[in-house]
């Protein structure tokens, strides 16, 4: 019997960055946030990805907010999904402010499309939510969001990337 804790320990001591899997129809489980725990006492930067999505019970809503009711406020989410379940057909970056469809029979095919326009609402309220994170994550951005209500898009990329790094900020894909 190998103890799973001390090998992760041992794992994340070297560890430039990681990528914490989720499950989009059980959010944060007991040992994803032990895990989670162990990566913020070695100061690891992550970034979650939210997989599953085309489950029954798929549900990136629901898995964010298990994140943040059980490992982060900061985790901010950068793309949403189009759809859930079998109905969940593509992503919409909310950075770049595109969409993209998955086709193919194993949705191998990455096709850019409008943003669905049902979305535009959501999308704008969680772009705002992840402007206001990374400036808040930012010092030199700060000055220029509270002034101008906004980033720039090269700012908010740049923004993102410095707050991952120091782990001020975990984007959720």
């Amino acid at each position: 019997h190998v103890d799973f804790t001390v090998e992760v320990e041992r794992s994340l001591r070297v560890l430039d960055g990681g990528v914490a899997v989720f499950d989009a129809s059980q959010g944060v489980e007991p040992q994803s946030e032990t895990v989670w725990r162990q990566a913020d006492k070695y100061h690891v930067p992550r970034v979650a990805f939210i997989n599953k999505m085309d489950k029954i019970g798929g549900d990136f809503y629901m898995s964010l907010a298990s994140i943040h009711d059980r490992l982060s406020k900061m985790a901010v989410a950068i793309q949403l999904p189009i759809g859930a379940e079998s109905e969940f057909s593509g992503i919409v970056d909310l950075v770049a402010k595109k969409a993209y469809k998955f086709e193919g029979a194993h949705g191998e095919n990455i096709v850019e499309m409008p943003i669905p326009a049902d979305m535009n609402d959501e999308v704008s309220e969680y772009r705002a939510v992840l402007m206001e994170k990374v400036a808040e994550a930012n010092d030199d951005l700060i000055d220029d969001f509270l002034t101008n209500g906004a980033l720039t898009d090269e700012q908010l990329f740049k923004g993102i990337r410095a707050a991952t790094v120091q782990s001020k900020i975990y984007p959720v894909l």
